[in-house]
């Protein structure tokens, strides 16, 4: 079936209930729609025949990039095999076992255990339904607070969207819910004291740990959840020695580390996972986005032997572990994920992420550093960020009202560049697919370059 594009757009706005939307606005036709059709390598393609350069690999997810036969003939092949069957009561697939094995093998060293989910929200509510129980089978009922951070992402569910440290994620939902507290984000451009240097930052934000710790009772602080750097909170890599400081405060207090690596895991950071870039070693690791480069939906939780021990230990006193979802493990989901993983193998593309990430950051910030509305072009391997000021010298921000960044995102789409306004602060985010290649990161600097010219000179 093939329908006008003037029959689905009047479908669209009267019936789909688009994510992160203003709904008015859509409704009554204030703003357009874009549907799209197709995609290869870097580029989407909509049904109007525009071609855009994806550099936002959808949402940080296409990794391996589009049009990769070799997912869609593994998805087929699975389909007709076997299109599903639950994961519920040792039962499992060729596909989803093989995947757990791949994920071990790929994992920080002794995080050998995998429960499969189907997005990064519902892999962070897990991970906190194991900590809770964990701590309930240690007898250790008070010891249930989650510290999260300002600014970062951990998914828009209940719990989730109260670990996620971003205003627009919790106003009129009543959350963040109270056993969810928050922390300084390790965000050293917006530093509130600007004498601080990186060392000086970095001890401020330890010490703001340890001080909120001592505070709420580390007695009742269960885990600390955070992505490697922030993402969707700014693209914003920590400054250095923070991840040092803070593995030992958490150390010091018995507190879970629950890494969450739905954006920097499978070659992001130009490392197979972020924990290896930065020398983390979590306790839970969450996964989803590049497991299976969002070929099919997927995530997971992945947890440490330590974790996996006390796991059995309540199993055997309690009974099964009372969690589940329907899809879980879904086997059409984890043969897109062997199909996946091996592709990133293949076409090297942890090396590629870091070898034209680090050329992508290095263009960006020759074109754009000295600019004088540009505060800052950051970033590591192929994600990268560039933010807007209206007065670089005195650190002075945009108003929201403004709309800096949505205007000139808007300019390159014209140019053929999807980027992306993060939804906090004026700042233009870059997530391209893996296998984005040196011309073509050249096109994604020049296209913001010359957009940024005609939004502000």
């Amino acid at each position: 079936m093939t329908l006008e594009n003037d029959q689905l757009t009047q479908w669209d706005h009267d019936h789909f209930f688009h994510a992160s939307t203003p709904l008015g606005q859509f409704a009554r036709r204030e703003m357009g729609n874009r549907i799209v059709k197709g995609a290869e390598g870097v580029y989407i393609t909509d049904r109007e025949g525009r071609r855009s350069l994806d550099a936002f690999a959808g949402l940080y997810c296409v990794n391996v990039g589009y049009g990769r036969t070799e997912i869609a003939e593994a998805i087929a092949e699975q389909a007709h095999e076997l299109a599903y069957y639950h994961a519920y009561a040792g039962h499992g697939t060729e596909a989803s076992i093989t995947l757990a094995r791949m994920v071990a093998e790929r994992a920080p060293e002794g995080l050998n255990h995998t429960y499969f989910g189907l997005g990064g929200s519902d892999a962070n509510e897990t991970n906190i339904k194991i900590v809770w129980y964990l701590n309930n089978v240690l007898n250790r009922p008070e010891k249930k607070k989650i510290i999260a951070r300002w600014r970062g992402y951990h998914g828009s569910g209940l719990m989730t969207g109260s670990l996620t440290g971003l205003g627009l994620f919790h106003a009129k939902f009543d959350l963040p819910l109270p056993q969810v507290i928050h922390t300084e984000a390790p965000y050293f451009y917006r530093r509130e004291d600007r004498s601080m240097d990186e060392a000086a930052f970095t001890a401020h934000c330890v010490a703001e740990l340890e001080t909120l710790i001592e505070k709420e009772g580390a007695d009742t602080i269960a885990a600390f959840v955070a992505e490697p750097m922030l993402g969707t909170g700014g693209i914003v890599p920590p400054p250095a020695g923070y991840w040092e400081g803070v593995q030992a405060v958490l150390k010091k207090h018995d507190i879970l580390l629950v890494v969450d690596e739905v954006v920097t895991g499978f070659g992001r950071l130009g490392a197979m996972m972020g924990s290896d870039f930065y020398g983390l070693k979590p306790d839970i690791m969450t996964i989803a986005k590049g497991l299976t480069s969002a070929y099919a939906p997927l995530s997971g939780s992945v947890v440490s032997d330590a974790v996996w021990e006390v796991l059995e230990q309540g199993t055997d006193t309690f009974g099964p572990f009372g969690h589940g979802w329907t899809y879980s493990a879904h086997p059409i989901g984890a043969a897109a994920g062997v199909a996946n993983l091996r592709l990133i193998d293949e076409l090297n593309l942890v090396r590629n992420a870091g070898d034209v990430g680090s050329y992508l950051n290095t263009a960006m910030a020759e074109a754009l550093g000295d600019h004088a509305h540009v505060g800052e072009v950051r970033g590591e391997g192929m994600l990268c960020a560039v933010e807007l000021v209206k007065d670089r010298d005195d650190r002075i921000f945009f108003e929201a009202a403004e709309k800096v960044v949505p205007q000139i995102v808007a300019k390159m789409l014209d140019r053929g560049v999807i980027a992306r306004a993060m939804p906090q602060s004026d700042i233009i985010g870059f997530a391209p697919p893996l296998c984005l290649s040196r011309a073509e990161a050249d096109e994604v600097v020049s296209v913001t370059q010359a957009a940024v010219a005609e939004i502000l000179g």
